[in-house]
């Protein structure tokens, strides 16, 4: 077995700000692959399928995100898992928006969630960093990650989430870089040439609505 955990904060105040893309991650997967609906387990939301050949186990913790390492913790523990079976998603300050990267251990950078995790369960999981960019300014940073999404990041935020989860199944089989260059595909086929956002269109719907329609909520 597999465990995907998605970084977030929980509430619908949380649902969709920029620190909230893991949880919005496996939620896109588990609309693509049909996971099961979500129940409480490990202090958090779970949710289980199939990605290819092997068993999943997606896991979103309901406590804050600094605190989200208890709850993978517990389920770590309970199906005794090895690390490099724990994938990680989470929003990364240091990459652009709509890049990923793919790791395994590493320091933290900062990231809560990532601390709490490796204070309960060591540090050798694999972390998809998801790009959001980074406000320009470290004492903003707190409030740009809180933040909601801009409604024109709807317009890369879309697709990369149905990249993940198109792709998601070379992760379960741990060919982190298929997984990569599987997304990097799409979202070369999503975006205009120049990788800008539409105004526009994006304009025309905020974020919310947009994501509740792909997630069909």
């Amino acid at each position: 077995m597999k465990l995907f955990v998605g970084l977030g904060n929980p509430g619908p105040e949380h649902a969709f700000n920029r620190h909230n893309v893991g949880f919005m991650a496996v939620d896109a997967i588990t609309a693509t692959h049909g996971f099961s609906g979500w129940r409480n387990r490990f202090s958090g939301l779970v949710a289980e399928g199939r990605l290819g050949g092997e068993q999943v186990l997606l896991l979103k913790p309901q406590s804050y995100m600094n605190r989200s390492g208890s709850s993978v913790g517990e389920a770590v523990r309970f199906y005794k898992l090895d690390l490099a079976g724990v994938i990680v998603f989470h929003d990364e300050l240091d990459l652009a928006p709509g890049k990923i990267r793919v790791k395994t251990g590493g320091g933290v950078a900062g990231h809560n969630g990532l601390r709490s995790i490796t204070s309960h369960t060591g540090n050798d999981y694999v972390r998809v960093r998801i790009g959001i960019g980074h406000p320009g300014q470290r004492d903003v940073v707190a409030k740009y990650v809180l933040h909601d999404f801009a409604k024109a990041d709807s317009a890369w935020l879309e697709p990369l989430l149905g990249a993940i989860a198109d792709a998601a199944p070379f992760l379960a089989e741990g060919a982190a870089d298929k997984f990569q260059s599987r997304v990097a595909h799409l979202m070369q086929s999503a975006l205009p040439p120049s990788q800008e956002a539409d105004p526009g269109q994006a304009a025309k719907a905020g974020i919310a609505d947009r994501l509740r329609r792909w997630f069909g909520a």
